[in-house]
């Protein structure tokens, strides 16, 4: 094999299978708000948190490489991803090695996961499992929720609230005493883990939207019932706006009702990108004019979860 076609076979696992411009943003955010209200209780624990985002990195990379793996399973002539079915047909892609590697994701999780359950309790254990569950139902087993139009809620609870909330606690619970491997510590569940998670969930969900208005096309040609395609791109980018002010009214709900200095208004700072953003998404149409809204959308996500996290730990 020559090095082109090494190269190759490199640039399509990473651009076209994991995705690091969408997976990374959507496992950092969560942490990053997660590290901001740590800090904020005196609770902080880098070893733990890194272990998590690890964990919860990998459950998404399962979920997409199971997306990939039954698409190309069930479509093997899918004029949505024309590389991959080349690649599969002349061998430089496999459905045995998308298989190892998606067993590879939730096991290197797991692993992580085990240290963590020693560490923090029982929950770590649930929200482990559920969180493989859901990423690996989205689009596998009798009733895929992706393809059903229902996966916009999946999203918003394990990727916003589940992810920031389960970060949070393997931090703080051995801060209320080290709790044994099936024990829970109701102290580490502050609401103001559930409340930070809401703009965070709002923002990853609308990765997704956009996600679903731009292969709505190859999705009917599938019969994938998104809710871009059930309800049409009217609701769709409805939901959008809808879930990107929940995520720009939030700062001042924090801050006038949950106590927070008004550092936590700093996402504010991003709101013209945001706006960008969201003009993108009214207008566009074509696939190849949306296809850079994802990666845009992960970069406002990731810049608003850090300014968050920063307005977290300073208010």
């Amino acid at each position: 094999m020559n090095e082109a076609q090494v190269t190759s076979r490199r640039d399509m696992w990473i651009y076209m299978l994991l995705y690091p411009g969408h997976t990374l943003p959507t496992a950092a955010a969560p942490a990053m708000e997660a590290v901001g209200l740590a800090v904020r209780h005196e609770v902080f624990a880098a070893v733990p948190v890194l272990l998590a985002f690890l964990a919860g990195w990998l459950v998404q990379l399962g979920g997409v490489l199971t997306d990939n793996h039954e698409n190309l399973t069930r479509h093997p002539n899918d004029r949505e991803h024309p590389h991959l079915i080349h690649a599969l047909r002349d061998g430089a892609l496999t459905l045995s090695g998308l298989r190892a590697a998606i067993f590879g994701c939730y096991g290197v999780a797991l692993i992580a996961g085990a240290w963590l359950l020693h560490h923090a309790g029982l929950p770590v254990l649930v929200i482990g499992l559920l969180s493989i569950l859901a990423s690996w139902i989205y689009s596998a087993g009798p009733f895929p929720f992706g393809a059903r139009g229902i996966a916009d809620p999946l999203f918003f609870v394990f990727f916003g609230i589940v992810s920031v909330v389960g970060c949070y606690y393997v931090q703080a619970a051995p801060a209320y005493g080290h709790p044994a491997f099936w024990q829970a510590v109701p102290e580490a569940f502050p609401f103001t883990a559930f409340a930070l998670s809401l703009p965070i969930g709002a923002l990853i969900t609308n990765i997704l939207i956009i996600d679903d208005i731009r292969d709505r096309e190859f999705d009917v040609a599938k019969g994938k019932r998104t809710l871009a395609v059930r309800a049409g791109m009217a609701w769709s980018r409805a939901e959008f706006v809808v879930l990107l002010a929940l995520s720009y009214l939030a700062p001042f709900w924090f801050w006038l009702g949950l106590g927070f200095g008004a550092s936590i208004l700093l996402p504010l700072i991003t709101l013209p990108y945001a706006l960008s953003t969201v003009r993108g998404v009214l207008t566009l149409e074509r696939f190849e004019d949306l296809v850079p809204m994802t990666p845009k959308a992960a970069r406002l996500l990731l810049t608003y979860a850090v300014f968050l996290a920063i307005g977290v730990a300073k208010g």
